[in-house]
């Protein structure tokens, strides 16, 4: 597994090792001991999520506040989705500064995304499937939210805005200077 640094402190791309012949493909897409030595953090996952979606759903940005913030690793087991994360840290050099980067069942990366951060996605495919491991617990009452055009943040979603499917409560989250504290 190889582990590439973003210019957002803590965020790791982590590109598997594929094994491909006649029969397919084999790969390991997570081993607690090579994972914690490649992000450089003891992270123990408690919870997977998956999402199916179509093209243009725009999950996000959300996150998790104070003792309930959650580090996610996020893939895409079918399709391909634009998947954005926001640094949300109040004392962090890149606050309010954004990565994307495109996840595919083709490409294998994976996006580890630590506590701190707003996250979202955009399915570019027809459909996806969308992977994630979570380190604590979902807690309702500890949700947040960054509105996905927030012009301070400044994403490029590289999509029609017209075609985005955005649900109700994706629509109203407030602008980063509003948005609920992450801690």
């Amino acid at each position: 597994m190889n582990f590439i640094a973003t210019k957002l402190k803590g965020c790791f791309i982590l590109e598997p090792k594929v094994i491909i012949d006649e029969r397919g493909y084999f790969m390991e897409s997570f081993n607690q001991k090579t994972f914690q030595e490649g992000v450089g953090q003891e992270v123990c996952f408690v919870q997977d999520n998956q999402s199916f979606s179509t093209k243009g759903v725009l999950r996000g940005l959300h996150y998790q506040c104070g003792e309930h913030a959650q580090a996610k690793l996020v893939r895409v087991l079918q399709g391909e989705v634009l998947d954005v994360v926001v640094d949300i840290r109040p004392e962090s050099e890149t606050y309010g500064q954004y990565e994307a980067i495109l996840l595919s069942a083709e490409n294998q990366k994976q996006f580890f995304v630590p506590r701190g951060f707003a996250h979202g996605f955009l399915v570019l495919s027809e459909t996806a499937t969308f992977f994630y491991k979570c380190d604590n617990f979902y807690n309702k009452e500890s949700e947040g939210g960054l509105m996905y055009n927030d012009n301070t943040v400044n994403i490029d979603w590289n999509f029609p805005v017209q075609d985005l499917i955005i649900s109700d409560k994706d629509k109203v989250l407030p602008n980063l200077q509003n948005a609920k504290k992450v801690w």
